[in-house]
């Protein structure tokens, strides 16, 4: 009923995407000061985020946090606190997509030059996309469980705007006239 309680960073559940704008936040200050373009920067970090993020599922992994629906597939795991059910390891789902082929992908068109924000698009794009999809199978947090449809998560509704965000930065350059320029 208060679309403001989307953003209230004393509910929770806003973890990674509250994380990600203090890092915006921080990229346009130190942008602001060294007068260097936001995209600029934002581009020369992009590489490197989903490796944080792989190492940051992975602790999720082994404390047993943020696990996913219960399942019958062959490699769900039984978690600690789990109820004693197979359960998705949605942590290293996200480990391998969010971290592990978002790095690959990302440094793999790194090496060279891109157009201002495609970079940093391309993270938003496949942070929000994979996020999208792993909350399929992972359990929403308790105390606000699906928005809408019971399915409809608040991490999903928090990816939307990545991915929009992401897409704009990714394609706005894409033409056949198109002249690529150096971002570092």
């Amino acid at each position: 009923d208060n679309p403001l309680y989307l953003v209230k960073i004393t509910e929770g559940g806003m973890s990674f995407h509250g994380g990600l704008l203090g890092v915006i936040l921080a990229l346009w200050l130190f942008a602001r000061k060294q007068h260097k373009p936001l995209l600029a920067v934002g581009d020369f970090v992009a590489p490197i985020f989903p490796i944080g993020l792989f190492f940051g599922r992975l602790g999720n992994f082994i404390n047993s946090e943020l696990w996913g629906k219960t399942t019958a597939v062959p490699w769900g795991v039984v978690f600690p606190n789990g109820g004693g059910l197979p359960r998705h390891p949605s942590q290293l789902y996200e480990a391998a997509l969010e971290g592990l082929l978002l790095f690959i992908i990302i440094n793999w068109l790194a090496r060279t030059p891109q157009p201002p924000g495609r970079l940093s698009g391309l993270f938003l794009l496949g942070y929000g996309l994979s996020r999208f999809i792993v909350e399929f199978v992972r359990v929403p947090d308790a105390h606000i469980g699906y928005l809408a449809f019971d399915w409809f998560t608040k991490g999903q509704l928090l990816s939307l705007p990545m991915i929009i965000l992401g897409a704009y930065f990714v394609f706005r350059h894409t033409s056949k006239n198109n002249v690529t320029t150096e971002t570092t």
